[in-house]
């Protein structure tokens, strides 16, 4: 049985750098992964060019029940310190929108940048290794795994969460703080899409394929960007951000015409092309097979009507529909296509600056298992790194 100073539990983006870190410091690192490769959900982000950061990494792009807890890691390894090591390797890069930054050519690139900073401090990785427990074995920790069991001093738990089950996640990370008493908080599938049933699944099956510049609300938030028709219900930036905010039972309002006042924009087209019927007006600002639908939906009894016979009480109930379309989802895709896993272990019983176990010394949890759940856009990334760097600085 081969003693480490450090055993990370996960070789994905927090447990990766971790390791780095650790290793920098002179430590002896043994890093488990129970997938077949290291990295996948790396590999797989940003249509496979990796969304690594973002620009505006800022407290407020992260969900948690602490909402001050990010900040410490955040503010010690930034999104600049990850972009020099990006620069670092030669990567090449770009800001594609609001400041998420992607690789131009593969995130590849990334997973082969971490795995050269491991060989370089002498990091051992080890795939296709199954964690099952970690305890505690005098004055160090061992983790029991399907090779047998490893013994350290320290053991990081970044196994991530249940999102995208084949790449690798798994719950594991959970049941090890069970096991020393601490609180997990309810998981839930986050930045994923919706689906919908009935009459509402198959205008979203008729519209599969289009995609649409929109504001999206609920529970008091909102975000403004594409939002994607799919066979299944709705997707795209805008629903994927606010999936994290939604609830069962909870109806979302899309913002189909964000930049105006559809009402009144309606009634001023009323004025100005009397003879042109809705669907032609309508259709200079949004997608055609779009208009048909909602054609279809809102008003089927007076589609060949010209603006000038519509009265204006008809063209403003139109307009707080295209302002305010309100619609029920029955439920989202769930784990199998959620980018992230939201709740997790409660940051109450951790420390913010260095991720450790307030009931376990020695024991720390970073990235994805701990319940600090980033925006979409490189920010949940970002607190991979930045928790990662945390832990490693002191394992």
């Amino acid at each position: 049985m081969k003693n480490y100073d450090v055993i990370v539990v996960g070789a994905g983006a927090a447990g990766l750098m971790c390791a780095i870190t650790a290793g920098q410091r002179g430590r002896s690192v043994l890093v488990l992964e129970r997938a077949n490769k290291v990295g996948k959900k790396i590999l797989m982000s940003g249509g496979g060019r990796c969304n690594f950061t973002n620009l505006y990494v800022e407290p407020e792009n992260y969900l948690s029940a602490n909402p001050h807890f990010c900040k410490s890691a955040l503010s010690r390894y930034t999104q600049w310190d990850f972009i020099d090591l990006v620069n670092k390797h030669d990567i090449a890069h770009h800001e594609k929108t609001l400041g998420q930054l992607f690789c131009d050519g593969s995130s590849k690139q990334i997973v082969q940048m971490l795995l050269d900073e491991c060989a370089t401090v002498g990091v051992t990785v080890v795939t296709s290794c199954d964690v099952q427990a970690v305890n505690t074995d005098g004055d160090g920790l061992v983790a029991r795994t399907s090779m047998g069991e490893f013994t350290a001093s320290s053991v990081v738990v970044a196994s991530g969460g249940l999102s995208i089950p084949t790449l690798g996640g798994s719950g594991v990370g959970y049941d090890i703080a069970r096991h020393y008493g601490h609180k997990v908080l309810p998981l839930q599938a986050a930045l994923v899409p919706f689906t919908f049933t009935d009459s509402l699944k198959e205008l979203c099956t008729q519209l599969s394929g289009v995609s649409v510049d929109a504001g999206v609300s609920c529970n008091g938030e909102s975000f403004r960007e594409n939002i994607l028709f799919t066979h299944r219900g709705l997707s795209g930036p805008a629903i994927l951000q606010i999936s994290s905010y939604w609830q069962p039972g909870n109806t979302i309002a899309i913002n189909l015409l964000p930049d105006c006042d559809a009402s009144q924009w309606l009634r001023d087209e009323k004025q100005a092309q009397p003879k042109s019927l809705l669907r032609t007006v309508l259709a200079n600002r949004l997608p055609r097979k779009l208009v048909q639908q909602l054609e279809c939906l809102w008003w089927q009894s007076q589609a060949q009507l010209p603006l000038a016979e519509m009265a204006d009480s008809v063209l403003e109930n139109m307009g707080e529909k295209l302002n305010n379309w309100q619609l029920k989802p029955a439920a989202t895709e769930g784990y199998r296509t959620a980018e992230v896993t939201m709740g997790g272990v409660s940051t109450d019983g951790l420390s913010s600056k260095t991720m450790e176990s307030q009931h376990q010394s020695g024991l720390y949890f970073i990235g994805e298992v701990v319940d600090v759940t980033g925006h979409l856009g490189g920010f949940n990334f970002q607190w991979a790194w930045a928790s990662g760097y945390a832990a490693g600085q002191v394992v």
